[in-house]
């Protein structure tokens, strides 16, 4: 599949517009035209389809969606955005309106990680640079229920950053870290590729950060989460476990 300019409009103009309204572009305004590009292809790299069931959480102002939604028949792509005037920008300015009117993609402006809105069972559930300002209880939200609206053989690819030491780096907050439809100010975090291990382990998915880096940009990795198949071998709650129990030891040998 091509990746067509999805809008009348060349990227420049719809940064342009975008940047006139005072709309969040998701990143810095160099990068919107490479991140629509990696996030779709991304998907074509994972199996995407015209047929494919896509939902896109947190899309924004849809410097995703324009690339993503011309690739998709029709009813084939969904939008979660909790940004009201963000969402309404994207689909006013990013978005043709005949490839609105044609691939009729559907929206919700939830902000509890609610997938069930649209009844849909998803091929992909795609979350770019939203993993890098959640919480733990986000994660473990959205974790759920991709495990409850995912088709057979679906993937959940999200990205993140990485706690540089795991233990010591790993954010424990509770709450969102960053721009939103309830803030401005700006911000991210980062997570424990180990303890993300342990919330799919338990939740009998499995998680592998994306060898290739032909579809990164900025500093987040990206993260493939699909249904665990088979027997496992090992445990990373057990494994967090032993590094825990070695490091209390080292603490109070000191």
């Amino acid at each position: 599949m091509k990746t067509p300019e999805s809008t009348r409009n060349t990227t420049a103009d719809v940064v342009k517009r975008l940047s006139r309204n005072g709309t969040f572009l998701g990143g810095p305004l160099k990068s919107f035209e490479l991140a629509g590009n990696c996030q779709l292809g991304i998907l074509l790299h994972f199996g995407l389809t015209p047929e494919s069931k896509v939902l896109d959480v947190g899309c924004g102002c849809l410097r995703g969606g324009r690339k993503i939604i011309p690739e998709l028949n029709e009813a084939c792509y969904f939008g979660i955005e909790p940004n009201k005037s963000m969402l309404k920008d994207g689909i006013e300015i990013s978005l043709d309106p005949d490839v609105v009117l044609d691939k009729k993609p559907r929206f919700d402006t939830n902000a509890e990680w609610n997938f069930g809105v649209f009844n849909t069972k998803f091929d992909f559930v795609i979350a770019r640079s939203i993993w890098s300002h959640a919480s733990k209880r986000d994660i473990t939200k959205m974790l759920e229920e991709f495990s409850k609206w995912k088709k057979p053989g679906a993937k959940f690819i999200t990205s993140y950053h990485r706690a540089a030491i795991p233990i010591f780096g790993d954010y424990h907050g509770n709450v969102w870290v960053g721009k939103s439809h309830v803030s401005d100010k700006s911000g991210a975090v980062r997570h424990s590729l180990l303890r993300i291990q342990m919330l799919c382990e338990e939740r009998g998915l499995t998680v592998r950060e994306v060898s290739s880096n032909k579809y990164d940009f900025g500093t987040q990795k990206w993260l493939v989460i699909e249904q665990q198949n088979g027997r496992k071998y090992f445990s990373y709650g057990n494994i967090a476990r032993v590094l825990f129990f070695l490091l209390t030891i080292y603490i109070w040998i000191l």
